[in-house]
């Protein structure tokens, strides 16, 4: 009896440290990535300033057109020649893109924590007017209110915000995958979530008292150009001891201002989990 507790006493002590060292990789890896992401953020706010200057001083050195007196001819030449301008303004801010016959043809590359995820292609024809030929947005990405409110007025206002829909989306999107690829453990039958990711509703438990109990989330986007809740409901059973209601609240608030994924890993790391 006392070499079989010693061995169980030993397997547990091997299999704590293993996690010790799995739990002290991952946390390298994301002050990594966060400061990698930190680092992208700080390029990104530089290049947007870039775009702005460089976009100040074409509008400064253009000269403005008058329908009645510039030609057709003269009005598309100048059309082209703002494209081109813009196209190399673009360069490095994640939009790149190449004239065609009729217009140009945009390619929106998405990343979140550092990682690339997939592209999106808009082209766009310029002549007689700005208008969208073809594209492979996602139907559930408000192309049209974006293009009724920028498309004709400022091309480059219309990328960026665009471009800001398309990254929050795919930041939703991975953290669900991350919740679910990781945690499914802990996650009470399966994760609600709509094509846009923007609500996203689940369960998991928490452990108290060598009990489990059930907590209920309700995660809404209402910024769609952002990968963080605007507003989260974090709930336990009635009949749960007063302390679980702090718990959730804490949780609620973890929710809010950390990314899912890293805030149930957060939640792991407290004990507070249970099976």
């Amino acid at each position: 009896g006392v070499f079989a507790h010693l061995e169980m006493l030993e397997a547990q002590a091997h299999k704590e440290a293993v996690k010790k060292e799995e739990t002290d990789q991952q946390e390298e890896k994301l002050a990594r990535l966060k400061a990698r992401v930190e680092e992208l953020k700080l390029q990104r706010d530089k290049l947007r300033t870039k775009v702005d200057l460089q976009q100040g001083q074409l509008e400064k050195g253009r000269v403005v057109l008058d329908p009645d007196q510039t030609s057709p001819q003269a009005a598309l030449e100048w059309k082209i020649k703002s494209v081109k301008s813009m196209l190399k303004i673009f360069y490095l801010t994640g939009i790149s893109g190449k004239l065609t016959k009729q217009g140009v043809c945009f390619c929106i590359s998405t990343a979140y924590e550092g990682t690339y995820f997939d592209s999106y292609y808009l082209d766009l024809f310029i002549k007689p007017q700005v208008w969208i030929h073809r594209h492979s947005i996602p139907p559930f990405i408000p192309l049209e209110q974006i293009a009724k409110k920028y498309l004709k007025t400022d091309i480059k206002r219309f990328m960026a915000v665009l471009s800001d829909h398309l990254n929050a989306y795919v930041g939703r999107r991975y953290q669900a995958e991350q919740l679910q690829e990781h945690f499914s453990d802990w996650i009470e039958g399966a994760l609600q979530r709509n094509s846009l990711c923007n609500l996203l509703v689940f369960n998991y438990t928490v452990a108290r008292e060598s009990k489990a109990f059930p907590f209920s989330v309700r995660l809404l986007y209402g910024d769609l150009c952002c990968s963080l809740p605007t507003e989260v409901v974090v709930s336990c059973a009635s009949d749960a001891p007063a302390s679980l209601a702090e718990m959730a609240a804490a949780h609620s608030d973890l929710f809010r201002s950390t990314a899912l994924h890293k805030a149930f890993r957060s939640i792991q790391g407290t004990g507070e989990m249970g099976n």
